[in-house]
């Protein structure tokens, strides 16, 4: 009796068949997942008895496989696969929600690896990739040493122009790894190129709609005014420090002790591109004479140049 059911638990017939419902199965798993077979459908009603048939299909399995060890039924556990097999049914019979039990039948479709005894050449492929499997702890460690040192060589090399991406050693290995899977790839070496707007973080620049330095296209600057641009052109920090600065044109026209008149004719040709008419240039002397100190008077009127309607909406 045992040595008949051991031919037929062990035949190509009986395993196609169990395998054929281990992919049913998985099948009706996935179906599972969509609304149209849920549980209080007809569809889900009728994969839920498919399922309960399986899994007794799956009982009916291990029963035959243990009446096929005769006297010595025990022998049946002590197989890996034999175990795998009745641990997943074991659990679908609990009572548990029905959801988790789907997941744990889904891991039955393990057992198409026992295809690999079918095909001859795939088990010596199989058993060559078994073998090298401690050599693939050295190559992981040679591997590693590799990302260290141009994880190192990419931080010193490329943290000033793009320290989002290579500010410090493990961002750096991140962004290794991602050239590595090609992902993005070509924006961080547009990036190197071009560099990167995280190493001007001017909100000045910002305010005035600087597109991104990879950007190919003008058509990404925003030309509408808003009201930010007004403020820091009016009193921004950005502006008053440029017309104050100790090196900027202002300073050295003043170094250079040039006329009024000329300092006049630079401001409004480097502003408005035009040279000032005698009223202009009467009217910039007197608003330097009204100032506290020449300089201030200066700045005055490179500030209300900076301000005036044809800079702002014409140059």
């Amino acid at each position: 009796m045992s040595e008949r059911l051991k031919q037929l638990v062990t035949s190509n017939d009986f395993q196609r068949l169990i395998l054929s419902l281990i992919v049913l199965s998985g099948v009706l798993a996935g179906m599972e997942t969509y609304p149209a077979f849920a549980d209080q459908t007809r569809a889900g009603t009728l994969i839920n008895w498919l399922q309960d048939c399986i899994l007794y299909a799956f009982v009916a399995e291990a029963v035959l496989k243990i009446l096929s060890y005769g006297s010595r039924p025990w022998d049946y556990f002590r197989h890996g696969w034999n175990l795998f097999d009745f641990a997943i049914i074991v659990v679908c019979f609990l009572p548990i929600n029905a959801n988790y039990a789907t997941v744990f039948r889904m891991a039955r479709l393990l057992r198409t690896l026992r295809m690999v005894t079918l095909l001859p050449r795939l088990q010596v492929l199989v058993g060559a990739l078994l073998k090298s499997i401690p050599s693939l702890g050295y190559i992981g460690i040679l591997l590693g040493l590799h990302f260290y040192v141009y994880a190192v060589a990419g931080t010193f090399l490329f943290r000033a122009n793009d320290p989002v991406r290579f500010g410090t050693l493990h961002q750096t290995t991140l962004t290794l790894f991602q050239v590595l899977t090609l992902e993005g790839w070509n924006d961080i070496l547009a990036t190197q190129y071009n560099g990167s707007d995280a190493e001007y973080p001017d909100y000045f620049l910002a305010a005035f709609g600087k597109p991104k330095r990879v950007s190919v296209c003008e058509c990404e600057r925003p030309l509408d005014p808003s009201l930010a641009q007004a403020l820091h052109t009016l009193n921004g920090e950005t502006l008053m420090t440029k017309i104050g600065d100790k090196t900027g044109r202002l300073a050295k026209l003043l170094a250079e002790k040039k006329s009024p008149e000329a300092i006049t004719t630079e401001f409004y040709l480097a502003t408005l591109s035009r040279p000032p008419s005698s009223a202009e240039i009467a009217a910039a002397q007197q608003i330097v004479a009204e100032a506290a100190t020449p300089e201030e008077g200066w700045q005055d009127l490179l500030w209300a140049l900076l301000n005036s309607k044809q800079f702002l909406f014409v140059r």
